[in-house]
């Protein structure tokens, strides 16, 4: 059952990531605030501070990937399994823009389906899975190839499949 739930949450995320027109546009929100006085001590800004104030005031999640002052902007962008933000802020007035997406429930599974955004722990799930499935496989295969009555024919399954796989991998390299 464990095998097959996998089996089924891969195949299915596979189709609507391969078909994102299939999932519909994502959502997309801008805000705009100021920021905290205590975000900037003499004339440095705590991006930490930052960063919090916008978790708290906004809601907003995922890991920060990208940070920094360039000028008279500073910036933090956040991504997590179907969800992106970025927050712009004004060094000078302290004011900021906030711009999230969402891609609602589809993109996060299509996220972890190919481990995009998520933690160590749900690539230890992914790695678990891929362990689990190769067993899956490789016991059918052992079992088919034990059965005298069912040998011939699933090396002949086994071979066309070997043919076709090969010959798709070839194509789509071209």
């Amino acid at each position: 059952m464990v095998s097959m739930l996998l089996v089924l949450f891969f195949a299915v995320t596979g189709l609507t990531a391969n078909h994102p027109a299939w999932v519909g546009a994502p959502r997309a929100d801008t805000v705009k605030g100021a920021l905290p006085a205590t975000a900037n001590v003499n004339g440095t800004w705590d991006l930490l501070v930052v960063s919090e104030f916008v978790r708290n005031a906004n809601g907003v999640t995922g890991s920060i990937t990208d940070h920094g002052i360039d000028g008279n902007q500073g910036r933090l962008a956040y991504q997590g399994p179907g969800y992106e933000a970025s927050v712009f802020f004004d060094t000078g007035t302290g004011t900021y823009t906030l711009t999230t997406t969402s891609y609602g429930l589809v993109g996060v599974m299509n996220d972890l389906h190919k481990g995009r955004h998520t933690n160590i722990a749900w690539n230890v799930v992914i790695d678990i899975a891929a362990i689990v499935l190769t067993l899956v496989a490789v016991t059918g295969l052992v079992l088919q190839l034990l059965i005298e009555r069912r040998r011939t024919t699933a090396l002949i399954l086994l071979g066309a499949g070997v043919i076709i796989g090969v010959t798709l991998l070839t194509l789509s390299w071209h």
